[in-house]
């Protein structure tokens, strides 16, 4: 499986502090299935202040790491991108790291304030998408106020924007309510990438392998390969040029 949302880069976000820490969860992941992962620290203007050129120094001092270790795990990056009104000006810096290109779209994932939906959240997706920049929704489930009202999402995913559900929201480790959204949009066949958001390796461990068997018993095998591997390998196949990630 690809894991397209994870935080394993020490000490530059809410994710592991050490390095021993960060190859504590990349042994997780192998454990657990994950092949690729794609790291994604928060950039979060006054909070994280990650660049797309930090995150790729970063990213690659922990694969050497991996490779020191044996660890089979191949990384990548990208970054959660906080929708703020600074992100037209991160776009035109060349701050911000894409996924990839996808039908000359490049992949960004952007993540909504919890509480809330900005207003005018919608003319800022309207302006990436001119700028041919396609935002993948990180956890919307989650989102307080997409909780209360699901249909609050239409306008963006009719505006292009595809959708990245937790893989701990599908299991119930979010709540009740998170959980009943999650499954709603899979009903819905509104979900592009499932992904794990693994933090640590207590309560936020970068796993898909739970979430995958629960959606393969409830909507079918393959709809759970093209959530956790299909669509991630086409959105981060320039990633990985040199060695084909097997689908």
């Amino acid at each position: 499986m690809i894991d397209l949302h994870c935080h394993l880069l020490p000490g530059i976000d809410d994710g592991p502090q050490t390095l021993e820490e960060s190859i504590e969860l990349c042994r997780i992941a192998v454990a657990d299935g994950v092949t690729h992962a794609i790291v994604t620290p928060h950039i979060h203007p006054g909070r994280w202040e990650n660049t797309r050129q930090s995150i790729e120094q970063d990213c690659e001092n922990l694969q050497s790491e991996l490779l020191k270790n044996n660890i089979p795990l191949q990384l990548g990056f990208a970054a959660e991108v906080r929708l703020t009104d600074q992100i037209m000006q991160q776009v035109d810096n060349d701050e911000i790291p894409f996924y990839g290109e996808v039908d000359g779209y490049n992949i960004m994932l952007l993540e909504f304030p919890h509480g809330h939906i900005i207003p005018g959240s919608d003319k800022l997706v309207a302006w990436l998408m001119k700028h041919n920049i396609r935002p993948l929704i990180a956890h919307p489930e989650r989102n307080k106020q997409v909780m209360k009202d699901i249909e609050l999402l239409q306008p963006f995913i009719e505006a292009g924007c595809w959708l990245q559900l937790t893989a701990g929201s599908v299991t119930g480790g979010f709540g009740e309510q998170a959980q009943h959204i999650a499954h709603q949009l899979l009903q819905d066949d509104a979900v592009a990438v499932l992904a794990s958001d693994g933090h640590n390796a207590r309560a936020r461990q970068p796993g898909l392998k739970q979430a995958f068997n629960a959606i393969a018993g409830q909507y079918g095998v393959e709809r759970a390969r093209r959530l956790t591997l299909h669509t991630p390998a086409v959105i981060v196949a320039s990633q990985f040029e040199e060695q084909a990630v097997a689908v």
